[in-house]
Formats: structure tokens, sequence, C-alpha cells
């Protein structure tokens, strides 16, 4: 990891053909083998300077970065202003624009904001910026709040290079899929503020919003919350701002960056059987042992599934392992705003380059299992019916997406105070035909059914 600060010496290609001197104070965002993104100085001018480093794309990349900048100030878009670009002294090519002050990035703010109605207020400006993209043919083919900057009573965009330039403003399907992705952001249950953002973006283009548009606009945003699902999950599988791939000996996994620090990480991953046998066991099975451990001042679950011969190593290595499984369906459910524990990271340990132990790191989650929720005699029938409303609401939602449980007892679901959580995904599936998904689903509802007290 560099050393901060880092001075970066770039021999100017164009304008000019100068050296020039900038120092780089913090990383900002780095996307491995293609870009590192700093907040810097140069001739004491606060500064970003963006260093392309995948050593085939680096020139394209650079150049996809120039020419978008160059267009957005042609059609009077607000983004930052373009200072210079050239090669640093170890070869990699590299821009310097201007930095936009006082301009949070429009993501932190919006994770920042509780109620729905400050999410809308927030959006709004943002829909009412991208009409007015839409209207001078600009596209954004990676539409997310990360690439806004919020200034007082301006909007900017960043990553021009995600850009696409037409030669007309862009049509009614093109421009309802762009709204879609930025109506992503709300919950699918605010019908209200997602139909605000619908009129403030129809009312900037100066379009009607009829049946027809609905329909289209609609059909837009369920196909962009299949894809940002998608990519949310790729992302989960390597180094991002969010998480961490760590990999030594025999032993590598993911972690979430608020959760570790690699070092503390590499110990955790070696001391990890040592931790769970002094932890409190909460099941030991034959195929999986659980325990409930203190680390770092965290209260965590881990999940040890276990090593069940050569073959059975084998098929996880081939099938992927069991903890990767259930790393990717705790995400996958949070993304859908269905309620698990978070999931925290996952290793596996090889040997022979086979998947010999795999283990999975939630959050600790305070609750009552349903089954002894619902035998709890201190329980009045009206905290009980309030509960079964809310798993009723929860299968619901997996039944929008067709998702099957494949274990749904009522052990696995846990009662807290902020609603019903969902636990052990490892025979979590999704499906893609209804037929398949009613049978599962069919198996799902009987194991239910089958732990109900009987009255």
């Amino acid at each position: 990891m560099a050393d901060f600060p880092l001075q970066l010496s770039i021999k100017k290609t164009w304008p000019g053909s100068s050296t020039e001197s900038v120092t780089c104070n913090r990383l900002l965002r780095t996307v491995p083998g293609n870009r590192q993104v700093y907040d810097a100085f140069w001739n004491s001018r606060e500064v970003i300077v963006k260093v392309f480093s995948n050593r085939i794309r680096a020139k394209r990349h650079l150049n996809r970065e120039w020419k978008g900048l160059l267009m957005l100030q042609e059609r009077g878009v607000n983004a930052p202003t373009p200072l210079f670009y050239g090669q640093t002294e170890n070869g990699q090519w590299a821009v310097v624009l201007e930095k936009i002050t006082n301009a949070p990035i429009a993501l932190d703010l919006f994770s920042q904001a509780q109620k729905p109605a400050e999410k809308l207020d927030l959006l709004l400006p943002i829909c009412r910026e991208l009409a007015g993209q839409h209207e001078k043919a600009v596209a954004q083919k990676d539409l997310h709040l990360g690439n806004f900057l919020m200034a007082e009573n301006k909007v900017f965009s960043l990553d021009p290079g995600q850009m696409k330039f037409f030669s007309k403003p862009l049509s009614r399907k093109k421009s309802f899929s762009q709204l879609a992705s930025l109506a992503r952001y709300l919950s699918e249950n605010d019908a209200e503020p997602i139909g605000k953002l619908c009129e403030e973006y129809a009312g900037a283009r100066n379009w009607s919003f009829e049946k027809p548009d609905e329909l289209l606009f609609r059909k837009q945003l369920s196909a962009h919350e299949k894809r940002g699902v998608r990519r949310g999950l790729k992302k989960c599988l390597r180094t991002s701002k969010r998480h961490l791939r760590i990999k030594k000996g025999g032993v590598a996994g993911i972690f979430e960056r608020a959760f570790c620090k690699e070092v503390e990480m590499l110990d955790f991953m070696e001391q990890s059987d040592a931790l769970m046998n002094k932890g409190r066991v909460l099941k030991d099975g034959n195929t999986c042992y659980v325990s409930r451990v203190g680390w770092a001042g965290k209260d965590v679950v881990v999940k040890q599934y276990k090593h069940k011969g050569f073959i059975h190593s084998l098929r996880q290595t081939i099938k992927r392992s069991r903890a990767r499984h259930g790393w990717l369906h705790g995400h996958w459910l949070g993304m859908l705003n269905i309620a698990t524990p978070r999931p925290l990271a996952y290793f596996e340990k090889r040997k022979w380059s086979l998947v010999w132990k795999s283990y999975l790191v939630t959050e600790y989650v305070e609750g009552q299992r349903l089954y002894d929720f619902l035998r709890d005699t201190n329980i009045t029938e009206q905290q009980q019916s309030t509960v079964t409303t809310h798993i009723g609401e929860l299968l619901a939602k997996l039944e929008k997406h067709r998702i099957s449980h494949g274990d749904l007892k009522h052990s696995n679901i846990l009662v807290t105070d902020a609603g019903p959580v969902l636990t052990d995904l490892d025979a979590m599936k999704a499906h893609r035909l209804d037929w398949i998904f009613r049978l599962y689903r069919k198996k799902d509802h009987a194991r239910f059914a089958k732990f109900l007290p009987k009255k």
C-alpha cells in the first residue's frame, strides 16, 4: 500500500509537453487492475487524479475519459473541468481534473437519509439533472448515485468514460430505462415517491406520463433490479470499496472492510477453530459447526462447514463451497430488503487445491426462534398475530422473486424487535421456471406447517 502524501510526476501529452508534479493525499477509489482515483494538489490547487493501470486498455480508458469530459463541457452538462493528461514516471496514463469542493457524493447522502421523503428530496434534483442530460442526448451506461456530486444548487456528474453521446434527445424507452436505474434506490413499496419521481422527470422533459409510459417504466424497473443484483453479487467476490479479498498460503477469503483490517483477518482465519471452541457453541452437527464468537469487540457467529472426505471436498471445490454460497445468499437477500444476518466474511482452508473446510461469518442477531416464540405463554395473541403477519410478508417477498429457502423450519426464523429474520440460507435457490418454483415452494410450506403448534 502506498504511503501518503504520494508524489506523482506526470509528463503532459496535452495541453503542452511540460512535466507537472502532483501531490496525492489519499486514495478515493480503486478498481483493481484498471484505475486508481486520488485526492490531490497541483500548483496549490485541489484536483482529482485518475491513474489508469490496465496494461492493455489504459490508453483507451484515458481517451474515453478525456473525450467524455470535453463532450460534457461542449453540451453544457455539469461536470468537473478537465485540466491535462499525460504519463507518470512508470509509464501509466493519468488524467487530472478539477475537484468540486464542498460537494458530497449523492450515495453517501442517500445512505444517511432515513425517511422515504428525505430520500425522495435527494433524488428529485438528480432526476431533473438526468432529464436535462437526456435532452442534450447524453446517457449514462452505469447510472448510480456514486457518480453524482451534490453542490448547493447544482448536481455534477462523474465518470464520463461510462457515458454515451447521441445526436438527438433520448427516446422514451431509453429515458425510462435510465430513470428506472435511479428509481430502484427507492423501496418497491414506496409507490408514491416513485410516482413523484416519474412525474418530475416527465415534467422536466415536457412530457405527459400516460398509462403506456407507466407500464414501460415498470418493466424497465424490474429489469434493472435484476441486473443490479447480479452486478452487486459480482462485486461481493472481489476487492472493492466495501470488501477486501485476502489470501495467504492455503487460506483465502473475502471480508467486509468495516469488519476487518487485513492483519487482524489473517489472525482470525488462522485461529478460527480455536476461537470457535472457546465461544458459545450453537450447533455441532454432522455437516456444520456453529459458534458465537467475540472478536475485536464484535459479537459474531461463525459457521464451519466440516470436511467429510476427499470426494466431498472435490465436489465442494467444483460446485463452490457452502460458505461461498451462504455469503452470496446473504448479500442477495440484503439487496432485496429481506431481513437476514449481515454476512461479514467467508473464507476457505484448502489442501492440494481442494476446499477442505469453509467458514461463514455473520453478525450476531439477538432474537427468539419462531418455534419458541409461538409456544411462549408470555406472548399475547396480538403479538403473535403481528409477527405472523410480518412472516407472511417475508414469505411473499421470497415468492415474488421465486426464491425457495430449502429448510423453512421455525428454528430458522428469528423473531426480533425489528421483525422476523431469516437464517440458514445454505439450501436457498432462485428458480427461473414457475413450475419448478411451485414444487420447491410447496416443500417449503409443508416444512413450515410441520412445526406449527397444535391447538
